[in-house]
Order: structure tokens, then C-alpha cells, then sequence
């Protein structure tokens, strides 16, 4: 090979590895495979452990009707989270669940402050709130949602979700080798032939019954499987700073992480959307009134940083 086309070749290579570096990391962003295409009802009407009710799998799809099969679990529903408003208004909770506890395809909801929900649906709807990949459904749906919706929307559903207690549903896991996972509707499931493969600077969360968290069922509990040594590294980057290398969490999300005033709690929440909030601040997607306070904590951390920092938050009780 001539030193011309040596040259050329390490360019290429060169752009190649510093492209692969920015980008968002799938396992954090999952995305279903062209062609993608869920299974189709047989009619069947479905269940969840603890309830009596049943729905099919055409009513689990239903944009705007939540599936309530536990109602003692959470205060009366409003419309806006039980039924949205046709046609560009879905009901909150058939993403975010009927208790607001979400998955790993979007957020916990839950025990937030309804003012800091209240100023996420205004960031939305401004443009100041984005998502650094942006044809990822979750996101593109939120963004459009909040186009639509009116301030009385927002205002009821943050009263509603804030009033839920935050149920801490995630088992953080440290551990060399996961389950081989593909994406399945812009989330993980194991794979069926129960392959492992090393962890890497990842978090793999996945549904302790997968039946259970297609049927949105709120009391669904998740593994999060982290590297070794991520919780300590974690909790030594949260109360120490690292010695510059971020900011101690406490000093804005209190010191037990459950929240200060408008700042919402970070304890006990799934792992894989707060490492999503983490990225986007450091990537510039998320650009509202609070990511000038976020900046000096996210600009210097890495990937392994910010898997460590949620893995703790995740693994303390909220």
C-alpha cells in the first residue's frame, strides 16, 4: 500500500472512530429494525398477576385508553392520563403507566415535582427539550404531544402524576455477563436461546416478566444489569465530585437524592432513561432552564462515569 493511501486509509479510520465515539449509544436508544412489525391479536384476553381485569391485545394498543389494572394502586385518573384528547393528545399513562412508573423506553413519572413537569412539556413544546436521536419513537411522540397539548392538559396530568408515590421497581445487578439482547418496540428483551455476553460500559434493564410489561402493567419489576464496581464508583462520583470531574448530586437533588423543591428525586428511578438525561444534557438536546445548572455536571463524564452515577441513584430507595 502506497504512504498516499496510507494516509487516506487512517483518515478514513480516523473519522470513523471519532463519529462511532459522539454517537448516542444504542443500548440507551434502542431502535426496533426496518420492517419491524408487532404481533397480531388473537383475541385473547390478557392478564396481570393481582388483578382481575382482562384486556385484549388490540385495548393494550389503544393510544387513548390506559389500562388500569390496578386502580387502589394510584389516585383517580383525569382524563388527560386515562384518555388523552383525540386526535393528537394521547393519554399519558399508556406510556408512562397508570402509576407513572414508565420503562426503560421512557420516564418514571411518578412523585415528581409538578412544577419541574409542568416546565418539561413547556421545553417540549418550545423546542428547548429534544432527544439526541431524534426518528426514536418515544421521543418524536412526546414531542408532538406536547404541540398539542393545552396548558390545563399539562397542569392536570402533573398534579396527577406528582401525587403518585414513586414505587421503586428496578433491582440494580453488578455483573460481568448479561443476556444477549435484540430490540422489541423500542425497548430490550433477552434474547430467546439465553446466550451471555460481556456487559461492557453498559446497562442492560429488562423486564422480570415480559408478558407483564407488554400488558403495561405498573407493577412489572425490572433487572438492571451494570458493570462490576459501577454502584461504588457511582456513589463516590455523586458525593465526592471526583475531584472536579462533576458536581456531588446533593447539592442540587438533596442529600438523600429524593428531590429539593422544583428538583426532582433521582433515587430509585430506572437507570437507562436517567442515563438518556445525562447524555442529552452533556449533548446539548436538552436545553431548558435547567440544563445551565446540569452543564458543569455532565461536560467532563464519560460513558462509564454515567453509568456508574445512575446505577447508584437507581440502586437506593426512593
Amino acid at each position: 500500500m502506497s504512504a498516499l493511501k496510507v494516509v487516506a486509509f487512517l483518515a478514513v479510520l480516523f473519522l470513523l472512530t471519532t463519529h462511532s465515539a459522539a454517537d448516542p449509544p444504542s443500548w440507551a436508544y434502542p431502535m426496533n429494525p426496518p420492517g419491524f412489525k408487532p404481533p397480531p391479536d388473537d383475541g385473547s384476553p390478557r392478564r396481570v398477576p393481582g388483578s382481575n381485569a382482562t384486556y385484549t391485545l388490540t385495548q393494550l394498543r389503544d393510544l387513548f385508553a390506559t389500562p388500569d389494572w390496578h386502580p387502589q394502586d394510584h389516585p383517580p385518573m383525569p382524563d388527560i392520563v386515562s384518555r388523552g384528547r383525540k386526535p393528537g393528545v394521547q393519554a399519558c399513562g399508556v406510556c408512562h403507566r397508570a402509576a407513572g412508573t414508565g420503562g426503560p423506553e421512557n420516564s418514571s413519572l411518578a412523585g415528581l415535582p409538578a412544577d419541574y413537569i409542568v416546565q418539561q412539556m413547556r421545553d417540549y413544546k418550545s423546542g428547548l427539550r429534544k432527544t439526541s436521536v431524534p426518528d426514536r419513537l418515544p421521543g418524536k411522540l412526546m414531542i408532538a404531544l406536547a404541540q398539542q397539548a393545552t396548558e390545563d392538559d399539562v397542569q392536570e396530568a402533573a398534579k396527577y402524576f406528582s401525587a403518585v408515590k414513586l414505587q421503586r421497581i428496578v433491582t440494580v445487578r453488578e455483573t460481568d455477563l448479561v443476556p444477549k439482547t435484540r430490540v422489541s418496540a423500542w425497548f430490550l428483551i433477552a434474547a430467546p436461546n439465553g446466550d451471555k455476553e460481556p456487559v461492557g460500559q453498559r446497562i442492560i434493564e429488562l423486564a422480570e416478566n415480559l408478558e407483564q410489561f407488554v400488558n403495561r402493567d405498573s407493577r412489572v419489576r425490572f433487572v438492571a444489569y451494570v458493570p462490576v464496581g459501577s454502584i461504588e464508583k457511582g456513589r463516590s462520583l455523586a458525593t465526592t465530585g471526583g475531584n472536579g470531574r462533576t458536581v456531588p448530586c446533593a447539592s442540587c437533588h438533596g442529600p438523600d437524592l429524593k428531590g429539593l423543591g422544583p428538583v426532582p428525586g433521582i433515587a430509585g428511578r430506572p437507570p437507562t432513561y436517567a442515563f438518556r438525561q445525562l447524555y442529552e444534557f452533556k449533548d446539548g438536546a436538552r436545553a431548558g432552564p435547567g440544563a445551565a445548572q446540569m452543564k458543569p455536571s455532565v461536560e467532563k463524564l464519560t460513558t462509564e462515569d454515567m453509568v456508574a452515577l445512575v446505577a447508584y441513584a437507581a440502586s437506593l430507595e426512593p
